[in-house]
């Protein structure tokens, strides 16, 4: 279990209690045995003590590892730090404020056995607790970043997911700055799955995300995307400089038929047609070189070995 935590000095104690009973064993819905090994508490700096409370929950729980963070890094961030220091087969994480409930995480594997999936989303069975206006931006930001990002999933985009131990932890490892931790899952998870569980509300404090931080967190979640909307400026220019000579001979055409006569007119469209077209055709070169860079800024793999699956924790279904 990784938990970024920011404001929990109210609601980690209740939440670490439901996850003691894991720590011992349990079995899923449908039979298959489980442990919750460990359960790593990353202080991301927050305003509220979190960090005295996490120290007292390692001092009580031999399986509670505290990561500690020089400064509020944010939650994503928090997250990778969370899973490159975790060490079990399968690696979930969870927010702190007790909106996630522990005792479906046997529903999660279930979903992921049956359905052979490298990550499963939450998916939630009720409906958001926020304004309208801010689950319809939600919703609208999802579809956009799917349609830029090719293959990723992103309206299942969830933050209680489970994901396989060594996936998740190469993640960790690439990962560059700034990116949006799902959009860096689906560049390498093979298949990515739902499962349906109820939310519950969050532990009686307001959301830490104000707009400030939601557009923020929009603007990383786009710039991850890919480079789609680089590869747009490509196509665009490709295609103003296959047209710049079609539209220079239909004024030239036009000019010799007498349908245009003010003087200079031709030849000042046909030139700004063809130096457009150029002007566009280099930009989107220069849009390609960004790209790549872009992408080994981001720290995308060109590939990533894994260990045979029938090896692995989906291989080995114990019911």
């Amino acid at each position: 279990m990784v938990i970024p935590v920011y404001q929990g000095a109210r609601t980690l104690p209740g939440l670490l209690a439901e996850l003691e009973g894991l720590t011992g064993g349990g079995v899923t819905p449908q039979g298959r045995p489980f442990v919750v090994e460990e359960v790593v508490l990353v202080d991301d700096c927050g305003p509220d003590g979190s960090d005295a409370v996490i120290r007292a929950l390692a001092a009580e729980h031999p399986w509670v590892r505290p990561v500690w963070l020089s400064r509020n890094f944010g939650q994503h961030a928090a997250t990778l730090a969370g899973i490159s220091a975790s060490g079990g087969e399968w690696v979930v994480t969870m927010d702190e404020d007790g909106q996630h409930d522990p005792g479906h995480l046997g529903t999660f594997l279930d979903v992921a056995m049956e359905e052979q999936a490298d990550v499963v989303y939450a998916e939630p069975a009720d409906p958001p607790p926020h304004g309208a206006l801010r689950n319809a931006a939600s919703w609208s930001a999802k579809r956009l970043v799917a349609a830029l990002a090719r293959g990723a999933p992103a309206a299942r985009f969830h933050s209680y997911r489970l994901l396989l131990g060594e996936v998740a932890r190469s993640v960790a490892a690439y990962a560059g700055p700034g990116i949006y931790l799902d959009v860096a899952i689906a560049w390498v998870a093979r298949r990515t799955a739902t499962a349906r569980v109820p939310m519950r509300r969050e532990g009686g404090r307001a959301s830490g995300y104000d707009v400030h931080r939601l557009v923020s967190h929009f603007w990383r979640l786009v710039l991850s995307s890919g480079t789609t909307p680089l590869r747009w400026v490509s196509l665009t220019g490709a295609s103003a400089l296959v047209l710049a000579p079609v539209v220079a001979l239909v004024l030239a055409v036009g000019r010799a038929g007498g349908r245009w006569d003010v003087p200079g007119w031709t030849s000042t469209m046909i030139l700004l047609m063809v130096a457009t077209g150029a002007i566009l055709f280099a930009l989107g070169v220069i849009a390609e070189y960004v790209g790549m860079a872009v992408n080994m800024a981001m720290g995308k793999p060109l590939y990533l070995p894994v260990r045979d699956r029938a090896d692995g924790p989906l291989g080995r279904d114990r019911r």
